[in-house]
């Protein structure tokens, strides 16, 4: 199995990589926004109890998460591995997925890809999205540099713990999509 974490700002290109890399790999993409929409929307106990925090303003706790993000990898699949996006965002976050991949999966996190892109790039695209996306946070240039920023702060130490690991790589995020896939699968073919 092939265990990604795969990081990147918002607006860096995650989403349109993460869905090219499961098709290339036969992966099984664990988005914790996907989750919580899921659980919430058929009124899961999780999902119930994410929404009681979410309903006060809240941050839902790391638990919920953690336990939304068991219950998903006890899912049978055919998949060869997994993509995590947007979990981990902390430390802690990351000791859990590490401990819940080796329990349920008996597997490692094998690598931690990041796709790197200058601020006011990430800043152009996400404003050019929101102009389709329909995303109120796409619209708004201040609430966009405050999510870059917010991310960057709360990121750092996912970083530095897959670095000690010798499991982070920085991919260039700006260019053709083909090519830095191509980045991106080559990092992975090296590890399978």
């Amino acid at each position: 199995m092939i265990n990604i974490v795969l990081f990147g700002p918002p607006g860096s290109g995650k989403g349109t990589q993460a869905q090219r890399l499961i098709e290339q790999f036969n992966l099984k993409q664990i988005s914790t926004g996907d989750l919580f929409r899921f659980n919430i929307k058929n009124e899961t106990a999780l999902g119930k109890l994410a929404k009681s925090y979410m309903d006060k303003g809240e941050l839902v706790p790391d638990q919920v998460t953690i336990d939304m993000l068991t219950d998903e990898l006890k899912k049978p699949t055919d998949a060869k591995g997994f993509i995590f996006d947007g979990f981990p965002r902390t430390a802690f976050q990351t000791q859990a997925l590490e401990g819940i991949v080796k329990e349920v999966l008996n597997e490692d996190i094998d690598v931690c890809l990041s796709l790197v892109v200058e601020d006011e790039i990430l800043v152009q695209r996400l404003l050019e999205r929101g102009k389709t996306s329909g995303r109120s946070d796409d619209a708004d240039e201040q609430i966009i540099r405050n999510r870059i920023k917010e991310y960057y702060a709360k990121t750092a130490e996912v970083a530095e713990l897959y670095k000690q690991q010798g499991k982070y790589v920085e991919i260039n995020g700006v260019g053709e999509i083909a090519e830095i896939s191509a980045q991106l699968s080559n990092e992975i073919e090296k590890i399978k």
